[in-house]
């Protein structure tokens, strides 16, 4: 597909009228509202609820697998670029996605796999009107952050670590973690909204025998990325993030389909849910009202499993549960809703998000998962932490400046950080070591998912209590609700600089985010300094290398 800078620009939604602003909003932003939409599409190419069907997110092959001391390598290459999406009836919406596609390919790998994942940025001449000043002359520049995988300094995307149109940076992950639902994203410094509300996002997937014991495979193992958008009246994202607030679409979609309807079987299925919207977050909850099975957090297995009927899914954060669909005869439709959380800005159709349809199709009953709930699932370190074992607590604030109106944490913005030479840190744990943190949102009753890298973490405590019971699983992602105070426990097991930094994306852009180092002494030399130690390069070689 050919476009020109100025339609590429135009086409992805990020031209002068992505500042258009919601229709018929009758209170300020930030309150709960329902208003009737934010699209600018005519009611004809308006989607419809549960007309699409399901589509099952595309798989990466590797191009190469070899062995490298005994371990497994694998090699997979993803180029950044623009492509086409059909998600509305009538028109198509051009995006910008790893190989094209919206959501990008998953990978999935077994535990102990050593990747080599080539991102390769081949957006030459792209640009966003807003934040020209942090791209490059030559189009978007790009950062990959494999979210929730423990990765060396130079190959966790940190912010400013940047790749340029032409050039390919080659990242390495060990895979030692234990079995857990990921996703690679971008996360280039002022650009992550845009570049992520673009398309730029993929699941990513560890498997391990512990998972395989418990859970269902193959078919009924099915992950599901949400996201929300809104349209101009030809097809093209709109893009407003209300001064930096949030983004909040009128069109909730599921793998890239608007509210569709999967056929299920009379069996338990496994749901791997990821929530990429910009800034919404979903309160699930099933039409019929029954429980859902918690499963899995952010860093994999729960301890138990954990029944509820809803939960709060904020922006970045993955759930994996159970649904028993055998107590439904044929023909039943089963609807996964959405109640909302404060602070979102919600619309006609955004408490929905899409259907099960139950079919009558044989079930092999042989399978030991088919119509069985664990109860007990496998331990973690994250989980196994006591709050005795903290050498440290530390306070970390998420406000908004009554001053400069930025977003920030403890008073640092990630401005801060580059103007110091990006030695600048909110904190400085000791390799090995256990700290305690409390987060605490202050500014306007706004809600922060807060993102810690490097590390998976335990929820110890919220406003002095006991933690959700969906969230007692190891974390690398915590919703801080308006005025909330959240506890959290963790380890530090590598050296150097990580990120920590709100995910409601506009947040984090502008300008909530800063970094902590750990184990190294203030302007002690870095040997996995992030920007320096693994640089992109010149990229020669063709797509799928």
């Amino acid at each position: 597909m050919d476009l020109t800078r100025r339609s590429v620009l135009t086409a992805t939604g990020l031209g002068a009228l992505g500042v258009m602003g919601y229709t018929g909003l009758t209170r300020p932003l930030g309150n709960e509202v329902l208003t009737k939409s934010a699209s600018g599409l005519s009611d004809r190419n308006f989607p419809r609820a549960y007309r699409a069907a399901f589509r099952p997110l595309p798989r990466l092959a590797p191009y190469e697998v070899g062995w490298d001391d005994g371990v497994r390598v694998e090699k997979y290459a993803v180029s950044a670029r623009v492509g086409t999406a059909q998600i509305l009836p009538n028109l198509s919406t051009p995006v910008i996605g790893y190989n094209g596609s919206v959501p990008g390919p998953t990978i999935s790998v077994e535990r102990g796999t050593r990747v080599h994942l080539k991102v390769r940025n081949r957006l030459y001449g792209v640009q966003h009107p807003e934040g020209l000043e942090h791209s490059h002359e030559s189009g978007l520049v790009l950062s990959t952050h494999l979210h929730g995988h423990a990765s060396l300094p130079e190959y966790d995307g940190y912010a400013d670590d940047r790749t340029i149109p032409g050039y390919a940076k080659e990242y390495v992950y060990e895979n030692d973690q234990p079995a857990r639902t990921i996703w690679y994203h971008d996360h280039a410094t002022h650009l992550t909204t845009r570049n992520v509300y673009s398309g730029l996002a993929a699941q990513y997937h560890i498997r391990d025998e512990a998972e395989r014991a418990l859970l269902p495979q193959g078919e009924f193992d099915v992950a599901m990325t949400l996201s929300d958008i809104m349209f101009e009246s030809d097809g093209r994202a709109r893009f407003d993030d209300k001064d930096h607030s949030g983004l909040w679409g009128d069109v909730v979609l599921v793998n890239g389909q608007p509210w569709p309807v999967m056929k299920v079987k009379r069996r338990v299925y496994r749901f791997r849910v990821l929530n990429a919207s910009i800034s919404r977050s979903y309160r699930p909850y099933l039409s019929t009202g029954d429980a859902v099975h918690m499963v899995a957090t952010d860093g994999g297995l729960m301890p138990t499993t954990r029944s509820v009927t809803t939960w709060r899914h904020a922006p970045a954060e993955r759930y994996e549960f159970l649904v028993d669909f055998s107590r439904y005869a044929p023909g039943t439709q089963v609807n996964l809703l959405n109640s909302s959380n404060p602070k979102n800005v919600d619309f006609d159709h955004t408490g929905k998000i899409m259907a099960f349809q139950v079919v009558d199709d044989p079930v092999d009953t042989s399978d030991p998962t088919w119509r069985t709930i664990p109860t007990s699932l496998v331990g973690s370190e994250a989980m196994s932490l006591t709050p005795s074992q903290s050498v440290k607590t530390r306070y970390l604030e998420l406000k908004k400046s009554d001053v400069t109106n930025v977003w920030n944490i403890n008073g640092t913005t990630w401005q801060d950080v580059i103007a110091s030479g990006y030695t600048k840190v909110l904190a400085d744990p000791g390799l090995h070591s256990v700290e305690m943190w409390d987060l605490h949102t202050s500014s306007g009753g706004w809600f922060h998912p807060l993102h810690i890298h490097l590390v998976d973490f335990q929820i110890v405590s919220r406003n002095g209590k006991a933690p959700f019971a969906w969230e007692r699983g190891p974390k690398d992602v915590v919703y801080v609700g308006p005025d909330e105070k959240v506890r959290v426990l963790m380890r530090f097991e590598r050296e150097g600089r990580y990120m920590v930094h709100c995910h409601n994306l506009p947040h984090e852009d502008h300008d909530m985010m800063g970094q902590f180092r750990v184990g190294l002494s203030a302007g002690a030399p870095d040997p996995h300094d992030p920007i320096a130690a693994a640089r992109p390069a010149i990229d020669t070689e063709p797509d799928d290398r």
